[in-house]
């Protein structure tokens, strides 16, 4: 469990403040501007302008603020040339999304991009799957999974939930997917590629402490803070996983007879109440992440 502490200035704080809005925990804390949770990290900003990370994933939420607050220890130029390097390569990538949703399930896909195929991707607009709209990534997918190969791995919330429930925390539950789909390009496709790259979640060492008793475990592989804006096939894995996701969601949808929000927030609560009232409290073991704060506030009105 690491515990990292930032100062930063003024500017980077008012974007972690956005980019936490919908994750912020309802505390109040004495000289604690907010505190929010995401995944197994822990985000505490003080009036100081000091900021605390706690959690697993700690260091790499640290260190991806360090570096938009400029503190890199490599220098900027030097970053530049990884980055080329990462980008005009023949690669594998891999990326998950579905893990800060509570209704909907976790999609982890690799993707592999040759040099040949980069004008392509770009001409298709292919970037991070946060920064596109679902409509752009219902558009493009179906072009770019026609022209790519990919693997790609869906976990409904049910069997997360027997996970979660047997002492998987959620970087454990993507390290396990994110090595079986890449495993599956590497061993099931013949490629040359010079790259295996995944978006950072855990340090490298932890990473593979995961996969300890796995019996197929890919190795050889380069953590990138920020991947998806550095590599394209991370950025392809991170489309097609969210293109999956999302026809996932649509199925979930047509089941309940209910329009679900995406997302933790407190819409999520007001549907997950019309959810438990409609089929019973267990339906949210079969389409819910259960260990979410949402299922307290959902349930918490039928504890009587």
């Amino acid at each position: 469990m690491a515990n990292v502490v930032l100062k930063v200035s003024e500017k980077t704080r008012e974007k972690m403040m956005k980019y936490y809005e919908d994750k912020k925990r309802d505390k109040v804390i004495p000289y604690v501007i907010f505190q929010a949770q995401d995944l197994d990290t822990v985000i505490t900003m003080y009036e100081s302008g000091k900021v605390m990370f706690q959690g697993v994933s700690a260091d790499v939420d640290a260190d991806m603020w360090r570096e938009i607050d400029g503190q890199s220890k490599i220098d900027k130029e030097k970053i530049k040339e990884m980055d080329k390097k990462y980008y005009y390569c023949s690669s594998i990538g891999s990326d998950e999304v579905g893990t800060g949703d509570y209704f909907g399930p976790i999609v982890v896909s690799s993707a592999f991009v040759s040099k040949d195929d980069i004008e392509f991707v770009e001409k298709l607009g292919i970037k991070d799957s946060k920064k596109l709209d679902d409509n752009k990534i219902l558009d493009i997918a179906p072009k770019l999974i026609k022209k790519i190969k990919y693997k790609s791995l869906i976990m409904n919330n049910s069997e997360y939930n027997e996970k979660y429930s047997n002492s998987y925390n959620i970087n454990k539950i993507k390290a396990i997917m994110h090595n079986k789909v890449l495993w599956r390009m590497v061993n099931e496709e013949s490629l040359e590629y010079d790259y295996i790259i995944v978006d950072e979640f855990a340090r490298e060492k932890k990473y593979y402490e995961y996969l300890y008793g796995n019996p197929n475990i890919q190795k050889n592989i380069t953590f990138l803070t920020k991947a998806e804006d550095k590599n394209l096939a991370v950025a392809c894995a991170s489309v097609i996983s969210r293109y999956i996701f999302l026809k996932e969601f649509e199925k979930l949808e047509e089941n309940l007879h209910i329009p679900l929000p995406k997302g933790a927030g407190k819409d999520v609560d007001s549907i997950g109440r019309e959810i438990v009232e409609k089929y019973g409290k267990d339906k949210l073991k079969e389409i819910a992440k259960i260990n979410f704060k949402n299922t307290e506030r959902i349930l918490d009105i039928f504890i009587y």
